[in-house]
């Protein structure tokens, strides 16, 4: 199994929170936010479910990281036929808050201010969008990616909501915690290895760790979902009938992975078991008739798997008003 696929390109850039450069792009409207920003939540029922998207900001990549595995001009092309830059990802970080019965869940922690410089804001959202975080009563982690635990540490490199319980997988665990991992990747991949190992071992978080099936609370479940990292987990939630899949990062791109699930990224660490596990939960979600929730999906991320033929498409959700 090939740890990682990102190129030392990728790496360095997003260790030096480098800039993303602004290139041209032909045939589509450049759509700038407005001088005030956007609302960076969303709120929505399931069932009995309240349930709120809120973002930890953005990642610029390079996009030559998408389908790594394909031809690098049909994955260009795929992207400007979609009005998408073949030159830069811009994706999105969409966590939720999902509150149910007692239990208020969030799903990852997001960057902090370790990694990129466009992210790192779910802590200042969630309070725009008036959630007291110390009322959070349990933190899942789907994996130990940077933008996805690396904001658990506060500036005193302690656990930025103490009171919660903090779950993650056992396999997930016990891959980033393996002595001498470090050693076994390219050296700019190192800061991945230390930063998940940091982030496991903050001060403050006393770790449950879970497996396939396990309920966190009544309702919500994880299920294993492995390829992206050995042990990522996605939750699923059930309330009054309707089912949720947040997918983590077992899908992170709301149009490749839908037209061409057999195309995995850059940083899939296993792209046969990325693929495998993408075709699973695309035909559960497609014959289920799911809501699912993508975490670098276009925000808020929420909507339906749609069949069409051989393939599928991802079927925003109507937002609604009160």
């Amino acid at each position: 199994m090939s740890i990682f696929r990102p190129s030392r390109r990728d790496i360095l850039a997003m260790a030096s929170a480098a800039p993303a450069l602004t290139l041209p792009a032909l045939g589509r409207a450049e759509l700038g936010p407005p001088a005030a920003g956007n609302p960076a939540n969303f709120s929505f029922t399931l069932g009995e479910a309240k349930l709120t998207v809120i973002s930890d900001g953005v990642l610029k990549l390079s996009a030559d990281g998408l389908g790594v595995n394909a031809d690098e001009g049909e994955v260009a092309a795929f992207l400007e036929r979609h009005f998408l830059s073949p030159e830069e990802n811009y994706s999105h970080t969409n966590h939720l808050l999902i509150e149910l019965g007692e239990a208020k869940v969030l799903v990852d922690v997001g960057s902090g201010n370790r990694f990129l410089d466009t992210a790192g804001r779910l802590m200042s959202n969630l309070d725009a969008a008036g959630i007291d975080a110390a009322t959070i009563t349990h933190v899942v982690i789907t994996h130990a990616h940077p933008d996805h635990i690396w904001g658990i540490r506060d500036d005193f490199d302690e656990a930025i909501l103490p009171d919660a319980q903090y779950l993650i997988g056992g396999k997930e665990h016990d891959f980033w915690m393996q002595d001498g991992l470090a050693t076994q990747v390219p050296q700019e991949l190192q800061q991945f290895v230390v930063g998940a190992q940091n982030s496991i071992q903050v001060e403050g978080a006393d770790w449950t760790r879970i497996s396939d099936g396990d309920e966190i609370t009544p309702g919500i479940r994880v299920i294993d979902t492995p390829g992206h990292t050995p042990g990522h987990m996605s939750l699923m939630i059930e309330s009054g009938g309707e089912q949720l899949l947040a997918t983590g990062d077992a899908m992170t791109h709301a149009y490749t992975n839908f037209a061409h699930p057999e195309w995995f990224n850059n940083f899939d660490m296993d792209g046969e078991q990325t693929v495998a596990t993408r075709r699973r939960l695309l035909d559960m979600a497609a014959a289920d008739r799911m809501a699912v929730l993508g975490y670098h999906f276009p925000f808020p991320g929420v909507g339906h798997v749609m069949r069409d033929g051989d393939v599928y498409r991802f079927a925003p959700a109507l937002w609604k008003w009160g």
